[in-house]
């Protein structure tokens, strides 16, 4: 068969689905408007349809059944509508794009030969019997990602299918028209990723299952490992991977995952924003994504507060002459490693006989449980009794306690006072729930409403009690650094004491205790992490320290873990030691895949970066032609800004969409903002940035990253501001976010990772 019948034959195919898809529509439209109506039905008519009668006991129960079979009635519709509307939306998407990809399948033993067409969801016929579209993550559609032509198999539930692949063919299919159209090998064809890689960055990452490769395809389809590992080069597509894999587990496991079993930690806020879009695309429900940071914030006491990841890099980027520092380093050090962990560990087997610290249980500024009650209760349970378990029997202690105490104060004159103050509001609710009360019988009524005050008044005492506020966490973190010798600690431990406790006195947490500090938390109170988590995502697993994996271990140890980072990325400090990213011994149930081929950046933007990149895991580059990066040299007279509004100008008239400037710390972003922002349209990234937008941006390049742009300049490349070894990791991270160009500016004389790389690898221009 000719290319041009061949072609035309898939054409009347698409014709022939888009309306097979239009006919769905039609069907779920008319189903939708009905459901709808009866939604706002039942809404507006909600009480009319409640039998409410209060005269009796029994009527009353009649009430609340009538409420909730009517509540139930309404949330039942309201999930159809929801699941109607769903589906309308993946048909609207598949109506565009209706499949990406085909191939021809003769399973073994047998000689029919299946055609099957892959998209990004299921689509049967109109007789619902056979299927038009399937799944990219149906078994059967992992035959496209992971066979060239020829002998091929796929697993199902009941085993595996074997057989032969006589035909794998790439569709480029827009607005129902067939606009490329490719028969090809084990990857995805150049062909689609060239269109698919050469458009312009988004201001939201991609959904690009069309183009997954053969070692993503391992990432996304893996189910036997607990513990994953991916390390990938920079723009090896490992975050869309990790997107796609949830993605895949939700389908698998349809009925038995919902999105509040898989967490995502993201980088940071920016980040976030930048993803919200895959997983909706592939027809999921977005996930639960949080920073680290958030997820410490929300287990800390709010008192307390907790310095960021990113105000703990400026500080070691930009205060290296500052008082204190070399202490603060020391402390760095030693409370990133599994040494400090185990250093807590001895310390709460110390607090096993002595030195918890407690508050006293206060009511109208009047001690009614001292902590010296609370410590001796705690102290005289039976010494095996573990610390956690021992404050929940001191909980029920004093919970039991308060109820006398309550019991007491209620009969009190006070106590009355306070009743006389109750508005008519607080009357009515006292009444009501209390209806046996006879409100003619004056002696009946007082007892009510003070048995109502008491309980008010006792209320949030009781709140912070279950809370267990009744422990003062911090106080006893602090006896770690002024009251506790340890028999090993590392030989700067005096002067970590020192700048710990002083924090601790001003209820400040630095990044590097933050972790420690809730790992000691837990260990005396009890974790509280939800078991209901059954996949944990970690992207730019790079920048976590020995100390936070150590502690995510035990505080998700049933949970399957998938780590995503690269190694040549590791900015923050005191990362590297203990990071499973980094090759060693593979445990059993692990297991680590590399992705090395980058597809972000142009061949000579990788094959430039490739030069100084800190690891020495390879590094490909995909053949995507572009520029040569380019190093300008400013001369005396040549001022920055007339430089950088020259060359955003050029970017700008070549289509470039997204262009940052990528600066080495958030200082020298104020710098450049400040620089630029009355002469052209700019936009500063911070830490608080949550949308990331097309145009021309300013940031740090420790929350650019996982982020891509059409091109990066760099403002300052200079060896004053890229000379030492770890400077190597920031200015990689930096070039590496550019797609197709990449500017350095120096004025002074260039950083040396740029000089030490082969002069063709760039050019160099003077202005």
């Amino acid at each position: 068969m000719s290319d041009a019948n061949s072609r035309s034959n898939e054409q009347q195919r698409v014709d022939y689905v888009t309306r097979e898809i239009e006919m769905k529509e039609e069907k779920l439209y008319s189903k939708s408007s009905g459901v709808k109506e009866s939604v706002m039905d039942l809404r507006r008519n909600f009480w009319e349809d409640v039998t409410v009668n209060l005269d009796e006991p029994d009527d009353v129960i009649e009430t609340q059944a009538s409420i909730k079979q009517q509540s139930e009635l309404l949330s039942e519709r309201e999930r159809t509508h929801g699941k109607i509307s769903g589906e309308l939306k993946t048909l609207s998407r598949l109506k565009d794009s209706p499949y990406f990809g085909r191939i021809d399948f003769t399973e073994s033993p047998g000689n029919i030969k299946e055609q099957i067409y892959i998209g990004i969801a299921s689509l049967m016929d109109h007789d619902e019997e056979d299927f038009l579209v399937y799944d990219w993550r149906a078994p059967i559609s992992s035959l496209y990602y992971d066979y060239p032509p020829g002998d091929a198999a796929y697993e199902t539930i009941d085993g595996t299918i074997s057989g032969e692949i006589s035909l794998k063919r790439q569709f480029i299919i827009r607005r129902g028209l067939i606009q490329g159209m490719f028969d090809t090998g084990v990857t995805i064809g150049d062909q689609l990723l060239q269109q698919t890689l050469g458009n312009n960055a988004s201001t939201t990452m991609k959904s690009i299952v069309a183009t997954i490769q053969q070692e993503q395809n391992k990432i996304i389809r893996n189910e036997r490992s607990k513990l994953l590992i991916v390390q990938g080069a920079a723009g090896s597509g490992k975050t869309s991977a990790a997107l796609q894999r949830i993605a895949y587990l939700m389908y698998r496991y349809r009925g038995e995952l919902n999105p509040d079993n898989v967490v995502l930690f993201s980088p940071n806020p920016l980040f976030s924003s930048y993803v919200s879009n895959v997983l909706p695309e592939l027809g999921e429900e977005n996930v639960r994504q949080l920073t680290f940071q958030d997820y410490l914030q929300n287990r800390i006491e709010k008192n307390m507060t907790i310095e960021s990841p990113f105000e703990q890099m400026e500080y070691v980027l930009t205060q290296a002459d500052a008082d204190g520092n070399a202490v603060r380093m020391k402390n760095i050090n030693y409370k990133s490693s599994a040494d400090f962990k185990h250093l807590i560990d001895q310390f709460v087997v110390h607090l096993e006989s002595k030195g918890i610290q407690f508050k006293n249980i206060t009511l109208q500024k009047q001690i009614i449980i001292s902590s010296d009650e609370i410590r001796d209760y705690f102290y005289a349970l039976d010494s095996t009794i573990a610390i956690p378990n021992k404050m929940e029997l001191v909980l029920k202690w004093l919970l039991k306690e308060l109820r006398k105490r309550q019991k007491s104060e209620k009969d009190k004159d006070w106590i009355l006072e306070r009743a006389e103050l109750l508005d008519k509001e607080d009357y009515l609710k006292a009444y009501q729930e209390n209806q046996e009360i006879d409100v003619d019988d004056p002696a009946l009524e007082e007892e009510m409403l003070r048995s109502e005050v008491a309980k008010r008044i006792f209320a949030p005492i009781k709140k912070r009690i279950k809370r267990m506020e009744f422990v003062n966490v911090p106080a006893t973190y602090r006896q770690l650094f002024v009251e506790w010798t340890p028999d090993i600690a590392t030989q700067d431990w005096n002067e970590i004491c020192d700048q710990t406790a002083e924090n601790l006195l001003n209820r400040f947490l630095p990044w590097e205790d933050a972790t420690p500090y809730l790992y000691f938390r837990n260990s005396i109170l009890g974790a509280d992490s939800s078991r209901s988590v059954r996949y944990l995502f970690i992207d730019e697993a790079q920048d976590f320290s020995e100390f936070q994996f150590a502690y995510l271990h035990d505080v998700f140890p049933y949970t399957r873990m998938t780590l995503l980072g690269d190694v040549n990325q590791a900015i923050f400090a005191n990362t590297a030691d203990g990071n499973p990213l980094i090759p060693g011994k593979v445990e059993e149930h692990h297991e680590r895949i590399t992705l090395t081929k980058s597809y972000r950046s142009t061949r000579q933007i990788v094959e430039f970066t490739s030069c100084f990149a800190p690891g020495k895991e390879k590094i490909e580059p995909f053949n995507r032609e572009g520029f040569l990066p380019q190093l300008i040299r400013l001369n005396k007279k040549t001022e920055l800004d007339q430089t950088l509004m020259e060359n955003l100008r050029k970017l700008q008239d070549s289509g470039n969409e997204t262009i940052a400037i990528i600066c080495k710390t958030m200082e020298e972003s104020h710098g450049v903002y400040t620089l630029l922002n009355d002469k052209i349209p700019v936009k500063q990234i911070t830490e608080e940035t949550y949308a990331f937008e097309k145009g021309i941006l300013i940031l740090p390049v420790y929350l650019a990253k996982g982020i891509e742009f059409d091109a990066v300049i760099i403002p300052d490349a200079s060896i004053q501001s890229y000379s030492r070894e770890e400077d190597r990791t920031l200015l990689y991270t930096a070039c590496t976010r550019a797609m197709h160009h990449l500017i350095m500016i120096s004025r002074a004389e260039p950083s040396e990772f740029i000089l030490n790389t082969p002069r063709d690898k760039y050019e160099e221009k003077i202005m």
